[in-house]
C-alpha cells in the first residue's frame, strides 16, 4: 500500500490579496446577517448575493473565458469558497452549479450546452440542481430506476428523484438515469441528461420539509416527460463514470468541514472566560482537527490544479469532515449549559439548535459513510 499524496498548494501574493479582497466584500455583504442566518451554511439561498459573486468574477473562476470563466487557478477558487463558507455566506443559489455541474458540463457537455449554460452560471444567473438519489436507493446510485427511453428526437423519462436540493428554485437539473438495461446491470447503461426545468412540461416537484422547518429538499417526479435528444451529456451509457468524476468535486472542498463553523465560533465565544481543563482541551482538539482537515482539503485542490483525479483523497476528506462537523454540537452541549432553541435571543442556543437539526444530513449528502469507506477500502487495496 503506497502513501497517499496530499500536496500543499503554493500561497502567493495574488492568493493572499484575493483572500483580503473576498473578506472585505463579505464584511460589506453580510453586515446584517445574524449568527443564526450564518449557521445555515451552504443552505442559505440568495440570488442577489450570487449575482454579486458573479459580478466580482468569483463564479466559474477556473473555466475558459470563452464560456464566461476567468481562467484562474483551482486554489484561487478554493480561497473564495473557504472564505464565503467560513463567513456563513448564502451560497446555495450557485453552489451545485459552480462546484460540480459546471465543471462536469465543461468536461462532457456539447458545445451548445456549454455556450448556453456556463456563461449564465458564471454571471450568477442560473441555478442547477442534481437529480441523483431515488426512493429506496439512497446513496446507491447504481440502483437508480428512473428511465429515459429514446423516441425519435426525444427522450421519454419516467421515474422519481428524492432529496433534490433546490429543485423548486432551479433553472436546470442534471438528471442521472438509466438509458439501457435494467437495475440488475448496476452501473452499466446509466446516462446523464441536462433538463431545462423552465421549458419542460410534465415534471411534478413536491416539497420535503426538514427538521428545521425549511424547504430545501424535494421529490421530483417524471411521468413520460419529453426531453430533447440533444440534452444528453457526454456519452450514452457512460453516466456512471461521469458521475464518479463529478463527485470528486463534491466530496473534497472546505464545505466538508465548515458546515458547523458558526457553532464553533459561538462555542469559543461562550468559553472565552473558561479556564477549566475540559474546555481548553476540547477547543484545542477541535482546532487541531480543523487545521488537519483544511490541510487535506487544500491538498485535493492542489491535485485538481495538477489535472489529477483525487477521488480517493476526496472520499477521505468527506468522511473525516462529516465526523468532525457532527461532533461539534455534541461537544458544545457538554461544555455549555444552554437549552438548544432556535428562537432564543442567545446566539449560542439558537445556533446550537439549528446545527443539531442539520447535522444528521452531513453524513448522507455526497455519499453515506458506508459508501465512502467502501471507496476508500478499494482505493487502498483493502477490498
Amino acid at each position: 500500500m503506497s502513501l497517499l499524496d496530499f500536496p500543499a498548494p503554493v500561497e502567493t501574493d495574488a492568493t493572499r490579496s484575493l483572500r483580503a479582497e473576498v473578506r472585505n466584500f463579505l464584511a460589506d455583504q453580510l453586515a446584517d446577517r445574524s449568527p443564526l442566518q450564518r449557521a445555515e451554511s451552504w443552505n442559505g439561498f440568495d440570488r442577489d448575493f450570487t449575482r454579486a459573486m458573479g459580478q466580482r468574477g468569483w463564479l466559474g473562476m477556473t473555466w475558459p473565458k470563452r464560456y464566461g470563466g476567468h481562467e484562474r487557478s483551482a486554489f484561487e477558487r478554493y480561497v473564495v469558497v473557504e472564505e464565503t463558507l467560513a463567513a456563513g455566506a448564502p451560497v446555495a443559489a450557485h453552489w451545485f452549479a459552480d462546484r460540480q455541474s459546471g465543471p462536469m458540463l465543461l468536461k462532457y457537455g456539447t458545445e451548445a450546452q456549454k455556450c448556453e449554460v456556463l456563461p449564465r452560471i458564471a454571471r450568477g444567473e442560473a441555478v442547477v440542481c442534481i437529480g441523483m438519489s431515488e426512493p429506496g436507493s439512497g446513496s446507491d446510485l447504481a440502483a437508480a430506476r428512473t428511465r429515459a427511453v429514446r423516441d425519435g428526437d426525444m427522450w421519454r423519462v419516467t421515474g422519481t428523484k428524492l432529496w433534490t436540493t433546490n429543485a423548486h428554485r432551479a433553472d436546470y437539473m442534471v438528471l442521472f438515469c438509466r438509458t439501457s438495461g435494467t437495475p440488475a446491470d448496476r452501473q452499466a447503461g446509466m446516462s446523464q441528461l441536462l433538463v431545462d426545468l423552465g421549458k419542460t412540461h410534465g415534471i411534478t416537484i413536491r416539497p420535503i420539509i426538514d427538521l428545521d422547518g425549511k424547504h430545501h429538499f424535494n421529490e421530483v417526479h417524471f411521468e413520460d416527460v419529453a426531453i430533447p435528444a440533444n440534452a444528453l451529456i457526454g456519452t450514452e451509457g457512460q453516466g456512471w463514470s461521469q458521475v464518479m468524476s463529478e463527485l470528486a468535486f463534491e466530496r473534497s472542498g472546505p464545505e466538508r468541514f465548515l458546515s458547523s463553523m458558526q457553532l464553533l465560533i459561538e462555542l469559543i465565544g461562550a468559553l472565552q472566560h473558561a479556564d477549566d481543563d475540559a474546555s481548553l482541551l476540547a477547543v484545542g482538539r477541535l482546532t487541531s482537527h480543523l487545521i488537519v482537515l483544511r490541510r487535506l482539503s487544500r491538498g485535493v485542490a492542489a491535485l485538481l490544479e495538477a489535472g489529477e483525479n483525487p477521488g480517493l483523497q476526496a472520499a477521505i476528506v468527506k468522511d473525516l469532515g462529516a465526523l468532525f462537523e457532527q461532533s461539534i454540537p455534541e461537544i458544545a452541549r457538554t461544555l455549555v449549559d444552554a437549552v438548544p432553541d432556535a428562537s432564543s435571543t442567545r446566539d449560542f442556543a439558537a445556533v446550537l439548535q439549528r446545527t443539531m437539526w442539520n447535522a444528521p444530513s452531513w453524513s448522507l449528502r455526497g455519499g453515506t459513510r458506508e459508501i465512502l469507506r467502501g471507496i476508500i477500502a478499494r482505493g487502498l487495496g483493502l477490498r
